[in-house]
């Protein structure tokens, strides 16, 4: 996802969100701000930046301006840790994120410990919310959700084709890519391979190879846009005309970037696009004021301020442990993203997932269109 940057300064001024004395409630925003997945760390602060430059504009959260705090993890689990502890020690109490399930996943047990409420905008590893804690929730969907979209998808689709399943070996990855491999099991299909890739490399020809052996039909990849794009490039590369198709974890512009023509014919399966939401409409033209694409997982960030702020005028209090009590009521929240409500372990009770094919516009740049 491409933005466009503002200095600090600047952006601190236009937004109005900048900590003062008067301000109270802290929430921070844990995320990929660089390496391989900054395009969704820079999607989820400026979804949280603009949630709080809005509710402070409005007053703020029971007459309580926001502060923010943003904190890098590097999709790195030890740096989401030591993410999870500074804002600890800066009493952050409040906090959206991670992006990987396999960071957001150790993060939570330091803010479990410390009392602070976590809502994740982007990890959907079940595991995230099947441990019992009470501090976690998500304004996304789960993986088994939508690997069941994707095997649904496939079985119904793809009749009687070759299925071959990549996947680069997280938390996420692997773990997507095994719902989506039982949906299929279930339903009479076995893959013709399974392999896991290593993330961060740049060579994937010998999997690629395989592919190409095997003669599948469709490449499904649970991972991220950027070891996507490389294996879809690379596989048109080796003469592979099979098209991929992969989780949330590719509905994301830079997949298109770092994949090229190569894309095209991509199957994702996203949340259906928030951008269209009607109740999104004047949040959406903010941030394109500003030159920032809504795509991706800014507005379920955003979402996740929201449902922070609603929840607190519920229970008429900043006690992390109160507001998550009213998350957990039954309450129902209403975001740039839908209305939704909460079930007891921190899942949303409506969320599912639509698939997207990357098609190629009359002006010819490639987009993700619902099907």
């Amino acid at each position: 996802m491409k933005t466009m940057g503002y200095t600090g300064l600047a952006l601190a001024a236009a937004l109005g969100w900048a900590a003062t004395a008067s301000a109270q409630v802290k929430i921070g925003v844990a995320g990929p701000i660089s390496g391989p997945s900054a395009s969704t760390g820079a999607a989820m602060k400026n979804g949280v930046e603009q949630a709080i430059a809005d509710i402070n504009a409005a007053g703020g959260v029971l007459g309580q301006k926001i502060a923010l705090s943003v904190g890098d993890d590097a999709s790195d689990p030890k740096q989401g840790v030591s993410v999870a502890n500074k804002f600890v020690g800066d009493k952050v109490k409040f906090v959206v994120g991670d992006y990987n399930s396999g960071v957001s996943i150790p993060a939570s047990e330091v803010y479990q410990e410390n009392s602070v409420l976590q809502i994740t905008p982007a990890s959907t590893n079940p595991t995230f919310t099947e441990r019992k804690m009470w501090n976690v929730f998500r304004t996304c969907g789960r993986d088994d959700q939508q690997g069941s979209v994707a095997s649904a998808y496939i079985v119904s689709k793809l009749k009687g084709k070759k299925i071959a399943i990549v996947h680069d070996k997280t938390t996420y990855g692997k773990g997507l890519a095994d719902e989506t491999k039982k949906g299929l099991n279930t339903a009479g299909v076995t893959e013709v391979i399974y392999e896991g890739v290593n993330t961060g490399e740049k060579d994937y020809s010998a999997v690629v190879s395989k592919i190409k052996a095997s003669g599948a039909d469709l490449v499904y990849f649970g991972g991220l846009y950027t070891e996507g794009g490389l294996i879809a490039r690379q596989m048109r590369d080796q003469g592979v005309t099979a098209p991929m198709m992969g989780g949330d974890g590719l509905f994301d512009s830079e997949f298109l970037s770092v994949g090229g023509p190569g894309v095209e014919g991509s199957l994702v399966t996203f949340g259906p696009n928030p951008v269209k939401n009607p109740a999104a409409a004047a949040v959406v033209k903010r941030l394109v004021d500003r030159k920032i694409s809504a795509e991706s997982y800014t507005l379920y960030s955003y979402a996740a301020v929201q449902v922070y702020k609603e929840a607190a005028e519920k229970a008429k209090s900043l006690d992390p442990k109160k507001v998550a009590e009213a998350m957990h009521s039954g309450m129902t929240f209403n975001t740039v993203i839908g209305d939704f409500s909460y079930n007891a372990k921190g899942d949303r009770n409506d969320a599912d997932y639509v698939v997207y094919e990357i098609k190629k516009g009359a002006d010819g740049k490639l987009t993700f269109e619902q099907l």
